[in-house]
């Protein structure tokens, strides 16, 4: 067992590793105790807390009464191997379109277009919120060229949504830390867009019907931005498949308000959409007006009614019962 480093290749420490394969070969022990064990022998404790910690973010281990017991890792190892296919898939996709476009770009291609829009930023994107005839899908990170720029909704956003045209959009969780920026996309929520979040949103993407796209990237400079407009081709159809990829895996965004559709109270939904997404503790306790504690407390219960050890379990459960 000692020449095995599985925990090790999933980017665990060795510590973790050591402390791990301790508790099954000897059964639940005490913090004090593993440090007994010959593989830990000289570990600092600090260091083997954090080992620990590391094995407890992911399932591995539990605590009772101070006492550490290993849990079953098929399951568990499952779940993560489960998460980076996904996670691996979206990089996949990615880089097809990404290169497909760097080939493209640095040809010259006709159906590529770069435009600088540092002083006219809004004219881009309201060509898609105006010219939209059917649908409007997009990525968002928030706005790019500038840390000072206040997120807001895009020029054409609301018109668009109220003439009936449909809209899909994922939202980076970087951005829903900003209590502006949720605000934003509540309020298109609200007017009836189908809004979802997930925690790394490589670009800005707008995609008007499946006539063209535009690419929002800050310039080389990093003092304004560019947009790359992609008319019909390969690289287009990329983009689209990026964007659908990311919609697949990525958890929805309730508006505020919105009623309760399963056995989940709506404060529950809101919590679990909020965890997968990626928010810290802190800013859901700034959406939800409470403490840090309060939101520990109501994330232990929800494990405990769905018997998931880990937030990462608690999310899963959470989709398949369709509270997501």
């Amino acid at each position: 067992m000692r020449t095995l480093r599985p925990l090790q290749a999933l980017g665990l420490s060795a510590i973790a590793e050591a402390a791990y394969l301790a508790l099954v070969e000897r059964g639940p022990q005490t913090l004090t105790e593993l440090t007994g064990r010959p593989a830990l022998v000289g570990s600092p404790l600090d260091g083997l807390k954090d080992a620990v910690a590391e094995l407890s973010d992911i399932g591995l281990v539990s605590r009772t009464d101070g006492r550490l017991t290993a849990q079953p890792p098929r399951a568990v190892l499952e779940a993560v191997a489960e998460r980076r296919a996904r996670q691996a898939r979206i990089a996949y996709e990615s880089a097809t379109a990404l290169s497909q476009y760097w080939l493209d770009h640095t040809a010259g291609a006709s159906y590529v277009e770069v435009v600088d829009t540092s002083e006219r930023r809004e004219e881009i994107q309201s060509r898609v919120h105006n010219g939209a005839v059917s649908r409007v899908r997009a990525l968002s990170i928030g706005p790019v060229g500038g840390s000072d720029q206040v997120p807001e909704v895009g020029p054409g956003t609301l018109d668009a949504l109220d003439r009936g045209i449909d809209y899909r959009v994922v939202y980076s969780a970087n951005i829903l830390q900003d209590p502006k920026a949720l605000e934003v996309a509540h309020e298109c929520v609200a007017r009836g867009e189908q809004a979802r979040v997930f925690p790394d949103v490589a670009l800005n993407v707008l995609v008007c019907d499946d006539r063209f796209a535009v690419v929002s990237v800050a310039a080389p400079n990093r003092t304004g931005h560019h947009s790359v407009v992609v008319q019909p081709s390969g690289l287009l159809e990329g983009l689209v498949g990026v964007f659908e990829s990311y919609w697949r895996i990525a958890v929805p965004l309730p508006p505020a308000g919105e009623a309760v559709k399963s056995e989940a109270t709506r404060e529950g939904r809101q919590l679990l959409s909020y965890l997968s997404a990626g928010l810290t503790d802190e800013s859901i306790a700034r959406e939800f007006g409470v403490s840090e504690r309060t939101v520990a407390r109501r994330i232990a219960r929800l494990q405990e009614r769905l018997g998931a050890k880990t937030r990462f379990q608690l999310g899963v459960q959470a989709s398949r019962r369709g509270w997501l």
